[in-house]
């Protein structure tokens, strides 16, 4: 859908998706958009499994439908996370067809056990094969296209990169103290904050270890430590065992291991934190309260290494908030740094420097944050988006190749030879 909402006639566009609740793909206004939702009669999973195997089958049920009704009255097909249709829309449409790869579904499964490696192997040669079908391909970082040669090696085209934005105007909105959510999250502590999923891959730990470490270490004097407060927000599903556990994690190494006073708010919770809590877990947060915590942050910390992209640091600039993210995956192509943050190895001690250099003033968070912002309004802004992508399907249109090939002329010609033995064998085996 952002796709659809950056280019500069909407209207001549048309989204078809398979899934079950369209209402959580809408952003902002769409105006004339048309939508279709195909394919959703298939069910996600086979008791809980197959989920890959179901949507193929939901992709491909959509691509039928498309290809009977809608033939031939598309002139770009932008394809989406699922590579499965594209050579289909390649042999029986006239289309051009741009394949936005977020990351190798293959890099995403479990391959631990034999019969996941089984079942998956197939999978993940349709993958390859299905993707490399694409006229162009585009990634979300420079990080995901690195990842994206190296896990498909048959495929020559170099990916381009297409930085996902985010809709300033959602983030300009006033903070509502009205709210009951939000007047929960009220305190005079200056706040930091850390916006990840209750995942161990999230690495969360990494930001309360640091903050604890100021303590621990004592870098900074105990009025001023006590005087700030670490905010944990974070999607949450209590139907998850691993939410709920390292949820509790969370919360015996803030207690248990550092002495720090916690508090967990949930979706449904009105209780107020106690006013010497240091440590806040705010459980699947709604928009009050991101916008009540990106206006009130001091400091951003992105936890995860590797991150296929990352928006949560970009959202943290456009808000003005210095970030301090891991030096790996795309925090290295958001943040600038030194400039709109730190990048750091995601190592505590590191980190308690990089809080304590903020906290302390080394840092001037207020300028930082303002380069962040302008940083932001450049390069992940919707207007910057769409003058990318536009660039990527004017290309299209005029018949050129978007996707540099390093060896496209060896690309090319290998598929004519192995299609003219295939014939010459298939004649040969026939009439001979």
């Amino acid at each position: 859908m952002t796709q659809t909402i950056a280019l500069k006639k909407p209207e001549m566009v048309e989204s078809i998706i398979d899934v079950v609740d369209f209402g959580k793909l809408i952003i902002g206004n769409v105006g004339t958009l048309q939508v279709h939702v195909r394919g959703n009669r298939i069910p996600r999973s086979v008791f809980g499994h197959a989920y890959i195997v179901c949507a193929i089958l939901r992709q491909l049920a959509l691509t039928f439908w498309l290809l009977y009704w809608k033939h031939d009255s598309y002139d770009i097909l932008f394809i989406d996370q699922l590579s499965a249709c594209v050579p289909l829309f390649k042999w029986l449409s006239t289309a051009q067809v741009m394949f936005y790869c977020h990351f190798p579904d293959k890099l995403l499964a479990k391959h631990d056990s034999t019969l996941k490696r089984l079942y998956r192997a197939p999978i993940d040669k349709l993958e390859e094969w299905t993707t490399g079908a694409a006229d162009t391909v585009v990634v979300n970082s420079g990080f995901t296209a690195g990842v994206f040669k190296r896990s498909f090696p048959s495929i020559f085209k170099t990916p381009r990169v297409l930085y996902p934005p985010i809709n300033l105007d959602a983030y300009d909105r006033v903070v509502d103290m009205s709210d009951p959510t939000v007047q929960l999250l009220e305190s005079p502590k200056k706040k930091i904050i850390s916006i990840n999923r209750f995942e161990r891959k999230k690495n969360v730990e990494l930001a309360l270890r640091g903050f604890a470490e100021l303590k621990r270490a004592k870098m900074v004097p105990d009025e001023i430590f006590e005087s700030y407060q670490l905010i944990l927000a974070g999607g949450y599903d209590k139907r998850l065992r691993e939410n709920v556990e390292y949820l509790e994690e969370l919360d015996a190494l803030a207690t248990s291991t550092f002495g720090l006073k916690t508090f967990t708010i949930h979706p449904s919770s009105l209780d107020v934190p106690p006013a010497d809590a240091q440590v806040i877990f705010l459980c699947s947060f709604n928009d009050a309260q991101r916008t009540f915590l990106l206006d009130q942050a001091e400091l951003m910390l992105y936890t995860p290494s590797n991150e296929h992209f990352g928006i949560t640091p970009v959202e943290g600039m456009y808000a003005s908030v210095p970030v301090i993210a891991t030096n790996s995956g795309g925090p290295l192509e958001s943040v600038k740094d030194k400039e709109t943050g730190l990048l750091l190895p995601p190592e505590p001690e590191q980190w308690a420097q990089g809080i304590h250099d903020f906290m302390t003033g080394k840092y001037d968070g207020v300028a930082i944050g303002r380069r962040g912002r302008e940083h932001v309004q450049v390069k992940f802004s919707l207007d910057a988006f769409s003058a990318q992508l536009e660039d990527i399907l004017d290309e299209l249109m005029s018949g050129g190749r978007p996707t540099h090939h390093r060896f496209d002329n060896v690309e090319y010609g290998t598929r004519i030879l192995v299609a003219v033995i295939l014939c010459y064998a298939w004649y040969y085996y026939m009439f001979a």
